[in-house]
């Protein structure tokens, strides 16, 4: 949070990226995705955080962060931002100003989907490059809270169509590599996978089992997790259990063996979202056995555990 804090330029109102080894900023102004991404984390921040401190910093720097995200340009950058606003309006659900940053972002978002989409190529552009998930994810979350069916059956339809192109043959996950991504009518790169993109799938297929309730969300988003234990295309783990790091990508014939914050990150919240799914499952499936055994009389819980059901 301190760095954060140092990171932001309040003359221009943006964050900046790249530091120098003697801690000199090397510009005024860091790149959209930067803002975008400590929008994000700020507002989940607030959204979620226990710690009234913790709340108390963060809350003027989102504040402060927030108006330069009206003028983001650029898809990734803005669902970023749509997913941090999403977060803080969790808690602070009547704050206006975020409300409307909200809306008019996510309207942005409809639009470049619908210039772009086509019954072949249901997406938000010419390319699917990186993060690609979190576009239908912002949408269709935007789309959820703001009570648009257009704008979240976009969502549900660019996250279904993504869903199939990265499934491979043998059902495992197989994200678009970034060694060429993929082009409207062009080929498809294999390789390299990174863990970004199983993050943001887990992400993005555990807020669509909440809204939508099917179960065939929750299968997408451990088939996502499982690329990580092995469930991929070279059948090797990128998650080490003896650090606890995460290998920062699946090469076409090895794993890559730099063990980077962005990948373990991806990894450890891919974890912690897909953790809280499933005690959220559990705690329907405890709560719905208690019913029917008030009425029946029936034990509700066998060996004094709950049934999860397709979550592991």
């Amino acid at each position: 949070m301190a760095f954060l804090w140092h990171a932001f330029n309040p003359a221009v109102g943006r964050f900046r990226n790249f530091m120098a080894y003697d801690r000199r900023w090397l510009e005024e102004v860091g790149s959209e995705d930067s803002h975008a991404r400590a929008l994000w984390a700020l507002g989940t921040t607030l959204g979620r955080s226990a710690s009234p401190a913790l709340v108390g910093v963060a809350g003027p720097l989102f504040a402060q962060a927030l108006p330069a995200a009206l003028a983001l340009t650029h898809p990734r950058p803005v669902a970023f931002a749509l997913l941090g606003l999403h977060e803080y309006l969790q808690r602070f659900t009547g704050d206006q100003r975020v409300q409307h940053a909200r809306a008019t972002l996510a309207e942005g978002l409809l639009a470049r989907y619908q210039a772009s989409r086509s019954d072949d190529w249901r997406w938000f552009g010419e390319e699917l490059t990186y993060d690609n998930a979190l576009l239908p994810h912002a949408l269709l979350l935007s789309g959820s809270a703001l009570g648009r069916a257009d704008m979240r059956d976009s969502g549900l339809e660019a996250l279904s169509w993504l869903a199939s192109r990265q499934q491979a043959e043998a059902g495992h996950f197989a994200p678009v590599g970034c060694n060429g991504f993929a082009r409207r009518g062009g080929l498809v790169a294999r390789f390299d996978q990174q863990p970004l993109e199983a993050h943001a799938m887990v992400l993005a297929a555990l807020d669509t089992w909440r809204i939508t309730g099917h179960e065939s969300w929750l299968v997408e988003a451990q088939r996502a997790f499982d690329w990580f234990l092995g469930h991929n295309d070279l059948g090797l783990s990128l998650y080490d259990p003896t650090t606890g790091g995460c290998r920062d990508g699946l090469l076409v014939d090895r794993v890559n063996q730099n063990q980077g914050a962005e990948s373990t990150l991806a990894f450890l919240l891919a974890h912690l979202e897909l953790q809280r799914a499933t005690e959220l499952k559990a705690a329907v499936l405890v709560t719905g056995e208690r019913a029917v055994s008030e009425r029946s009389g029936a034990p509700a819980l066998r060996n004094g555990r709950a049934r999860i059901g397709g979550a592991r």
